[in-house]
């Protein structure tokens, strides 16, 4: 389907204009560069407030969806949704991915739920390949430095956060204006 990896929007914090812009500086070279094509916007290197608020009307319409990566998912779609409708988009011309730890009855959740209000794909990779019972392990790796420089994953899920910079991580909390949540 083509969606952007959290290095992509990543790297632009270090290679891109002020990092206020980064995330959008990261969709409007996407969108320049594929043309139309890999349409699926990640949301959640900054969490979901911060996604939306650089999300506008032009991105709503131009992208074919966006993807779920962190947080809850039912919040998260019922949140793009009203984002697209206060954005006069049709949510049922946009793709919702889910992609975040799941298995099958969490997809068949999903599906019941949103149904019929946008296009649905699902991301079923770990529990799909891995259902003989040991727990899986977390291998995922991120960025964190970029040109010398720190970057960060800050997701709706904070066991999900990624950057060894503390002082870089308070920054660019204040800068795209994002809550620090307990831990899990």
């Amino acid at each position: 389907m083509g969606t952007l990896a959290h290095e992509y929007l990543q790297a632009h914090q270090a290679l891109g204009p002020r990092l206020r812009d980064s995330q959008v500086a990261a969709l409007e070279a996407w969108a320049k560069e594929y043309r139309g094509d890999l349409g699926i916007a990640l949301s959640d290197v900054y969490g979901l407030s911060a996604f939306l608020r650089d999300f506008d009307m032009y991105f709503c319409k131009l992208f074919d969806g966006t993807r779920h990566d962190s947080g809850d998912p039912f919040t998260w779609g019922e949140r793009v949704l009203a984002h697209y409708q206060a954005n006069r988009v049709d949510p049922r011309s946009k793709v919702l991915v889910f992609s975040d730890g799941l298995d099958i009855p969490k997809v068949m959740q999903l599906y019941h739920h949103f149904h019929g209000r946008c296009q649905l794909a699902f991301g079923v990779g770990t529990n799909l390949t891995n259902d003989v019972g040991p727990t899986p392990l977390n291998i995922v790796i991120k960025m964190v430095r970029c040109n010398g420089q720190p970057v960060a994953k800050l997701s709706d899920s904070p066991g999900k956060n990624m950057c060894d910079d503390e002082a870089y991580i308070a920054y660019l909390r204040q800068v795209f204006d994002i809550p620090v949540l307990a831990e899990a």
